[in-house]
Formats: C-alpha cells, structure tokens, sequence
C-alpha cells in the first residue's frame, strides 16, 4: 500500500492537461471524450483517485482528488467532469466483495459511469430484475459498466424497508453491453460529457452486484474515505472543477490584457486602470472562493479521519462550500468573458466554451439555490 495515498496524481494532472487541451476542440465537435484522452487518464490512473488501494487504486483523501480535477479542467471542463462523475462512481467498490469490485475495476477499461436515482428493482431467487431507464450518465461513453439507484421491492411488489422504515435503497451495477443507450446529450455547454440516457428490459441483477451505497454498516474498506457520502464528494469535486474552469477562463482575459491594444485608444488593455481594477478584484474573488472550499473540505477530512463519522454539521459546511464555490466561479468567468469583449465570442479564442461550460455546470444539482435554504435552516435549528 501507498504510504501516502494519492501521491503523484496532481502531477500526473498536470502533465497531461496540455494534451487534453490539444484535444478539447474535437471533444467539443464529437461529443465524448477523445481516445487520445481517454487512454492518457487510464494509464495515469486517474479514474483510479478514489478506488479502494486493495483494488490497486489511490484511495486518495479529497484535497488530492479536487486539485487532480482542478488541473483537468483547466484544459477542458468536459473531461474533467467525466472525470469526476467515474471516480466518485468507483467509490461504491467499498461495499462490493472483492472479487466482484474485482471483475468491475481491474478489467479494462475498468470504468463505473451511472445517472440519477430513479425507479425500482423487484427481489427474486438469487438477486433482483429490474426494466427501467435512467438519464444523466455523465462519463457513460468510456465506461464498461453502468450503475443504478434503484427502490427495492419483494416479489409480490411491495416496498421493502430499512430498520428505520425509511425505502430500502440498493445501488445495481451491470455490464454496459446490458443496456440500451440514448444519445440524447445536445446542451448548452459541458458537450464532451456524453450525459446520456441508459435503459435495461428485465435484467438480472445478482445479488453480488446490488450494493448499498453510502451505508457505513455495509462498508467492506476500512479507509476514512468511504465514511464520506458520494453525494458529498460528487460537491467538493465539481465544485472543485468549476474552480479549474474559472481560473482558465480569468487566466485567458488576464493574457488578453497583456497584449491588447483597446480599439479607439492607443493605449493597451494592460494600462487601463479599470481593467487593472477589475482584475484585481476578480483575482481575489477566485482566490477568496478556492481557499474557503479547500478549507472547509480539509477541516471536514481531519474530523471524519478522527472520529470516522460524518456528521449532519459536516455535510451542510461541505454543501454549503460547494455551491457557494461554482456560483462564485460564474461570477468570475462572467467578469473574465465580459472583459474579453468581442473577442470572447468567437469559437477560436478561449472563452466562449468555458463561458458556457460554466452555465452548464451552475445549472447542476450542486448549485442549486435551495442549498442555501437547507444550511440556513440548520442554521436556525441549533440552539447557541
């Protein structure tokens, strides 16, 4: 095992970042990843940052996988977030026997996409059977293997429960040659993601392939990290993502600036005391979200790996940071695309992507104003 899990994948970001960037516009144009980028992030082990290290993964505590992201979207959002929706995915090994986690992750591509929770499998001798169709697989045309969050039902069709009666949920993972996929991702922006639909007629899930996620009870890894909820880690690395897009995005005007001769003066951008201004400001506003998140994630990181709990305190700072962190990043790639004037609009300058690849991900769930509701209610719940 790794003395220190993660170590070298920020590096290995890194290296790569300018391929993928070299890639971006044909990932872009085609709509899925690239071959070239797909086989750079296998080999570097990438979709391997939070797979268990008994499988041969980097198990990597969150501040690595966020600044592994970071650097990959820099280069291309659409990448990154394929990323990070499979790394996540591969945390479910945790609460798989080994040979099954197995058979998934160390068989090429050894790649775990799923989409939202939706629908519901019924029990039968060995397993369950499940006909459905699920949208929102981001990451699903490198994968081989597909997941699904599924209610569970016996055989005569009644709702199974937990101890506690709440809705006994159960994660099923099943080659992707089983289902029938969609192409329905035409958006706005984060093109190269391939969020397709998926669908299965009748499918035999064994028993082996139905997990629990996110129970700690059910977990098989020792390991702090899988105390910490997907959901949550889904937050800190898409919110982390959006800091990779918005740093690339102010990075590019601040280029601009540089070089700039402002039509009807004969000054450069450069020297305007307007765009210096703003620059600074918009730096700071980066900088001021970038440490607030990283903050929050590595004080949530020393409790959890102290106490292996993750607490209702900690799941609100995380959801709270997150959606704090992508709305601000908006705002600065706004102030970036603004600054560019003209230039930004065209397809052969670096911002109209990221412009709209931002938008695309501020519409995600991770973004969502009703985030605010939910700390705030918290908020007022605790007695000072």
């Amino acid at each position: 095992m790794n003395a220190t899990p993660g170590v070298g994948l920020i590096e290995r970001a890194r290296a790569i970042a300018p391929l993928i960037a070299s890639e971006a516009d044909e990932i872009e144009r085609t709509r899925r990843l690239t071959p070239a980028v797909v086989g750079a992030l296998t080999e570097n082990g990438l979709y391997r940052a939070l797979l268990p290290q008994s499988l041969g993964g980097s198990e990597a505590p969150p501040e690595i996988f966020m600044q592994m992201l970071e650097e990959i979207a820099k280069a291309d959002a659409s990448t990154a977030w394929c990323l990070g929706q499979c790394s996540v995915c591969a945390m479910i090994a945790a609460a798989l026997d080994h040979d099954s986690a197995h058979e998934i992750f160390n068989t090429a591509p050894g790649i775990l996409a799923w989409g939202a929770v939706a629908h519901q499998a019924r029990a039968v001798e060995g397993g369950y059977r499940v006909t459905a169709r699920w949208d929102f697989a981001s990451g699903s045309r490198q994968a081989s293997w597909l997941g699904a969050h599924v209610r569970i039902t016996g055989s005569d069709g009644t709702p199974r429960k937990n101890a506690d009666g709440s809705p006994e949920m159960r994660t099923i993972l099943f080659p992707l040659a089983s289902a029938v996929m969609h192409d329905v991702w035409q958006a706005i922006g984060l093109a190269g993601t391939g969020t397709d639909s998926y669908e299965v007629h009748d499918l035999f899930i064994p028993d082996r392939f139905a997990a629990f996620r996110d129970v700690p009870d059910a977990l098989r890894e020792p390991g702090p990290l899988y105390r910490l909820p997907t959901g949550s880690t889904f937050s800190l690395g898409f919110a982390a993502v959006s800091l990779g897009v918005a740093r690339a995005t102010l990075d590019a005007a601040i280029a601009l600036a540089r070089a700039k001769h402002q039509s009807l003066a004969a000054s450069a951008m450069r020297d305007n005391q307007a765009v210096q201004g703003l620059i600074g400001r918009t730096e700071g506003d980066l900088r001021a979200a970038r440490a607030y998140l990283y903050a929050t994630a590595n004080a949530m990181w020393r409790d959890l790996s102290a106490t292996g709990t993750f607490s209702p305190a900690q799941r609100s700072a995380v959801r709270l940071a997150a959606t704090w962190t992508i709305q601000q990043s908006a705002k600065v790639v706004d102030t970036a695309y603004h600054m560019a004037g003209a230039t930004a609009v065209f397809r052969s300058n670096p911002f109209e992507r990221r412009f709209r690849d931002m938008h695309a991900i501020t519409q995600q769930i991770q973004a969502r104003d009703t985030h605010y509701e939910d700390v705030g209610k918290m908020i007022l719940a605790e007695k000072r």
